[in-house]
């Protein structure tokens, strides 16, 4: 490009050139037609005619008329109808030559960028043609995945309906179980302090005479079964594992138990037993979580002041003629410590 530049200005230096010439050619005719240019010298050394100034003749008289308006130092002006077309054809010419220079340029510089714009249309036609494969392989896969993702949530529907019913059934089953087992333990009694070595011979004997002498009875008590619980034999020093005897009768059962709660701190010659329901491990974790109660309860010295628990684990408080049940250990710590107050 900066090539075509410079041979755009020694054009115009051509061109400029060639008018001056032509402007001088004119002047030259319009004063005397017999004027000729300067011969070039022969010889190299000599300088050059051209670049010399013209002499005045030496046979002209200082007065004469005969010489030329090319041989004096002021060159007449050219009209200005001469000087509008030469300037109007310089204009012409200098349009011209950009306008084709321009072309030569533009036509280059628009071959490389087509070119270039063809590479980039061929690597993005390519590109075009993977993405859409791609994103055609993952509309198939969107949609086999909203099909499973239907079936699936329909099917987790249903289980979740199921489960609830499950859960529910599984409750049911787990509060009758829990019944059964409260029934199957109602002729049984727990027996808490009695020696591993007291009770060596027969266990239904010793439990029958032990409880005999306890409470005073006039016969010994019928019983289906007695062992200990189903623990790891304690070390010596270590505390003895509870008595589980299950009477023959219901009846005895629940006059033993009255019996001890009456008496609480039962003497049997050298021993201090303690008896109690053979309640299922719920019932027994939910009694336990009153036992910070009821020692609260006990240390209160209030008049007609009574408590107990009730079935399945229920605390009932009687105070000053009023009967009132809790079924959490909350609950009744906040009605003592209005009692205490």
């Amino acid at each position: 490009m900066r090539c075509r530049f410079k041979s755009v200005h020694w054009i115009q230096v051509g061109i400029f050139a060639s008018v001056k010439t032509d402007l001088f050619i004119y002047n030259c005719k319009r004063g005397d037609t017999q004027y000729k240019m300067p011969a070039k010298p022969k010889s190299g050394n000599a300088p050059s005619a051209a670049l010399q100034r013209p002499a005045a003749h030496a046979s002209s008289p200082p007065g004469s008329d005969s010489s030329s308006p090319c041989d004096s130092a002021v060159m007449p002006a050219a009209p200005p109808d001469f000087k509008e077309e030469l300037l109007s054809s310089l204009r012409i010419d200098m349009a011209a030559i950009f306008k084709t220079e321009l072309q030569a340029a533009l036509t280059e510089h628009f071959t490389s960028i087509k070119t270039e714009l063809q590479a980039v249309k061929s690597e993005l036609t390519s590109s075009i043609t993977n993405i859409q494969v791609k994103v055609s392989t993952l509309e198939s896969t969107v949609v086999e995945m909203e099909t499973s993702l239907s079936t699936y949530s329909d099917d987790i529907a249903s289980l979740q309906s199921k489960v609830e019913h499950l859960s529910a059934e599984l409750l049911r089953v787990d509060n009758k179980c829990e019944d059964l087992e409260a029934r199957s333990r109602r002729n049984n009694i727990r027996i808490i302090g009695v020696p591993e070595d007291s009770t060596s011979s027969s266990m239904m004997s010793a439990v029958s005479i032990l409880l005999k002498e306890a409470f005073q009875l006039d016969k010994e008590p019928i019983l289906d079964r007695a062992h200990r619980t189903l623990q790891a034999k304690p070390k010596p020093g270590e505390r003895p594992r509870p008595i589980i005897a299950r009477l023959h009768y219901h009846t005895d059962c629940v006059d033993i138990l009255r019996r001890a709660r009456a008496q609480q701190r039962i003497k049997v010659g050298d021993m201090a037993i303690h008896i109690f329901p053979d309640h299922t491990a719920k019932t027994a974790h939910a009694h336990a979580a009153f036992n910070d109660i009821r020692r609260q309860l006990r240390e209160i010295t209030l008049p007609g002041l009574r408590y107990g628990l009730l079935y399945p684990a229920r605390l009932r408080i009687t105070y000053d003629g009023t009967e009132r049940v809790f079924e959490s250990p909350e609950d009744a710590r906040a009605y003592i410590k209005t009692l205490t107050k």
